[in-house]
């Protein structure tokens, strides 16, 4: 089977079957993003959904119009084409979604701030434990960090190559996103992002010269200098997997 845009398409109906048990989808606005084939998009119908399915691909959006006609037409799922990564996404209640692996991070902080109950969201293995490597940590990272700041993660199952097609080269993780507000209040959310990009962008300096050094690129000169003054020694001289989701809120929270 050929390969649509990154897509690798769940073939395993044991596999589906559980991602689709993951969470009560019985009467609920559920958000697709790269429905494929549709095995996950049918899954879903037959539990009750009211499915909204986003798909890049023109061909796979004309086949599943096409296979799913009866539900189009009863009004049980939409088909969208375009690029989740930028098109407007209608409100929903949840998504139950196997993401493209290129657009993953994208994907999911448009989903963060669109805001949802949960997420049940398929990745490669290697994004997903990254997601969830603890501040603190030499395994922690940009992603780690945005992730946690305002959601909670569980790693729920690992699915292995086979159970796609085309097989992919890697793993897959399907893991439950639980979004929630901040455990140490941002005042700026965008400066937060700017900060935390800022800083693992040099990740093997200190804080102080990551500041320094993302001076005009990333953050404002006349911040920077606040920020500088203003923190104590044991931030500026840590480096970023060092600190914790304080210290960055800490960090972002200078005025």
């Amino acid at each position: 089977m050929k390969a649509f845009h990154d897509q690798h398409f769940l073939i395993d109906p044991h596999a589906i079957q559980r991602i689709a048990d993951l969470e009560d989808v019985r009467g609920r606005r559920v958000l697709e993003i790269g429905p494929g084939n549709g095995a996950l998009t049918r899954a879903l119908l037959d539990r009750g959904a009211t499915v909204h399915a986003i798909e890049l691909d023109s061909i796979l959006c004309e086949q599943l119009a096409e296979t799913f006609s009866k539900e189009i037409a009863k009004g049980q799922l939409t088909i969208q084409h375009g690029d989740a990564t930028r098109c407007e996404i209608l409100p929903f209640d949840l998504s139950v979604s196997n993401l493209p692996y290129s657009a993953s991070s994208k994907i999911t902080f448009r989903l963060l701030d669109a805001g949802f109950s949960v997420a049940v969201l398929m990745y490669q293995s290697e994004f997903a434990e990254r997601m969830v490597a603890k501040a603190g940590t030499k395994d922690c990272g940009r992603l780690s960090i945005m992730v946690q700041t305002y959601a909670a993660v569980q790693l729920c199952f690992r699915l292995p190559p086979q159970c796609f097609s085309p097989r992919p080269q890697v793993h897959s993780t399907v893991v439950k996103i639980f979004p929630r507000e901040p455990l140490f209040p941002i005042n700026d959310r965008r400066l937060y992002a700017d900060m935390v990009r800022a800083l693992f962008s040099h990740r093997r300096k200190t804080v102080r010269n990551c500041l320094k050094g993302s001076v005009g690129s990333m953050l404002s000169p006349v911040w920077v200098d606040r920020a500088i003054a203003a923190l104590p020694d044991e931030i500026l001289t840590s480096r970023p997997e060092a600190l914790y989701l304080e210290d960055f809120a800490t960090i972002a929270n200078i005025p």
